[in-house]
């Protein structure tokens, strides 16, 4: 296919009267599609509804070690969560704690008290002038949402294929004791689905920061999230790497089977040293006498150990997998070679990050929108929700059925296809303008040119012409 870039104005217009043709057509139709937040499916929901007969008013809700998961206690969790998440996080069991239903709420309840009562006895952010966290990008939103809400300055990194810029997150974090944290999904990234490479881990392990209350948040939240039984990406442990480089302290690391059993109704967990667990269990022992443990018990006895959840996870990957595939095929039939966008395939997580022409991200957006399939908001991906570049689009496979995904995937394309158009056209107008313009500009100082030189030569005339008087 010809690039678009290579068009002329006339075959651009052409393009774009098909293009709209087309697009009324499909508004025509009164889609109503989803395609803005990685949900599961009822069809990945259904795959854990064994769950809920786990656990009947006729069974044992004692644990191994002789607690009653009905009443108060066990601040950390039962140990066999703590087992199961730990194996699951490729994490000694004693270095994690259990805590609700979301890791988010556990990652916001770790800025609070950072805000409010320090890290390990430092300043409480609260009372410093500035506190900042580094952020990749693009991200995820609800890191920077988290961030904003407590008036957290945020810069941006810039994702490379092996994970965040490490030259500028080691200048940035070794020269500014004002930044804090950065915010880290090493693994299937949202919304890339890049995975941090061995170096890159290495890095962050031995970062020498200026602030000795800074943290890597280190959101492992797809770390069994897989596609490919195949081709599957592989992480470095961090925790073990930052207590081998000398550094036990620097990791908060997070995860909860959030997208494993049910949203909202999961177990999740914070992996961390011994000295970072006391004194986060320090709150934790004036917040609450302890979370959910029959929600504890009952994703136990549902998985049995991490081999439960692997086998269980294959599941998963076999109803995401045809719909990744759906949209990277249409992708690459309608868009490829067009050079108006960009994209990975990833191996796992659960989104296709894709990169528009400049300026085009927030049409893109709009245009799908209006013809009947809501995405993630243009700019969502960055801090401030501000995409420097306006380019960046989150797509979501997860939440429709696959006949829904392949329809939406159309509309994407074609919506695509007409910002960019439009994009391109812009561009022509506006070069043609100036260019004009600056036709007109190059006249007029002709003229002017002209005017000065006659008046000089005229005002040489009359003065000579006196001198012979």
């Amino acid at each position: 296919m010809t690039a678009y870039k290579d068009l002329s104005k006339e075959e651009l217009l052409e393009l774009k009267s098909g293009l709209e043709a087309q697009f009324e057509e499909v508004k025509a139709k009164g889609l109503k599609l989803d395609m803005s937040r990685g949900k599961p499916s009822a069809d990945q929901l259904n795959l854990s509804m064994g769950m809920m007969d786990t656990l009947t008013s006729g069974v044992d809700l004692t644990c191994e070690d002789g607690v009653d998961c009905r009443n108060y206690g066990g601040l950390d969790g039962i140990d066999e969560a703590k087992q199961l998440l730990a194996d699951m996080m490729e994490v000694p069991k004693d270095n994690v704690i259990i805590f609700g239903n979301s890791s988010l709420n556990v990652m916001y309840d770790t800025v609070a008290r950072a805000m409010t009562h320090g890290i390990m006895g430092s300043t409480p952010w609260c009372k410093l002038d500035k506190v900042i966290f580094l952020c990749p990008v693009p991200g995820y939103d609800r890191h920077f949402a988290i961030t904003e809400h407590f008036g957290i300055e945020m810069i941006n990194v810039p994702m490379t294929s092996t994970g965040p810029d490490m030259d500028m997150v080691e200048k940035l974090v070794s020269s500014d004791p004002a930044i804090k944290g950065i915010w880290c999904v090493p693994k299937y990234s949202n919304p890339q689905g890049i995975t941090y490479s061995d170096e890159t881990v290495f890095r962050f392990a031995n970062l020498k920061p200026a602030a000795e209350d800074f943290r890597i948040f280190w959101d492992n939240a797809y770390c069994v999230h897989h596609l490919y039984e195949d081709k599957q990406d592989y992480l470095i442990e961090i925790l073990m790497e930052c207590k081998k480089a000398g550094n036990p302290d620097m990791v908060y690391k997070f995860s909860s089977t959030s997208k494993i059993s049910f949203p909202g109704s999961g177990i999740a967990a914070m992996a961390a040293s011994d000295a970072n667990l006391e004194d986060i269990r320090s709150t934790m022992r004036v917040q609450t006498i302890g979370h959910d443990k029959v929600n504890q018990l009952r994703h136990v006895r549902f998985f049995g150990d991490i081999h439960g959840i692997v086998e269980h996870m294959k599941k998963h990957a076999d109803i995401l997998r045809p719909k990744f595939e759906t949209v990277l095929e249409v992708l690459e039939r309608e868009l490829g070679g067009l050079e108006i966008g960009s994209w990975i395939a990833p191996r796992g997580g659960y989104f296709i990050s894709f990169d528009a022409l400049d300026g085009c991200a927030k049409a893109i957006v709009a245009k799908a929108k209006e013809a009947g399939v809501v995405m993630t908001g243009a700019g969502a991906t960055f801090p401030y929700g501000k995409d420097p570049h306006d380019s960046n689009i989150r797509i979501a496979p997860s939440y429709p059925t696959p006949e829904e995904l392949a329809v939406a995937a159309e509309v994407f394309v074609l919506s695509v296809k007409l910002a960019s158009v439009d994009k391109i056209l812009e561009t022509i107008y506006i070069t043609a303008f100036y260019k004009d313009l600056l036709q007109v500009v190059d006249l007029l100082a002709e003229g002017l040119f002209l005017m000065v030189d006659m008046c000089f030569q005229g005002d040489y005339n009359v003065v000579h012409s006196r001198k012979e008087e």
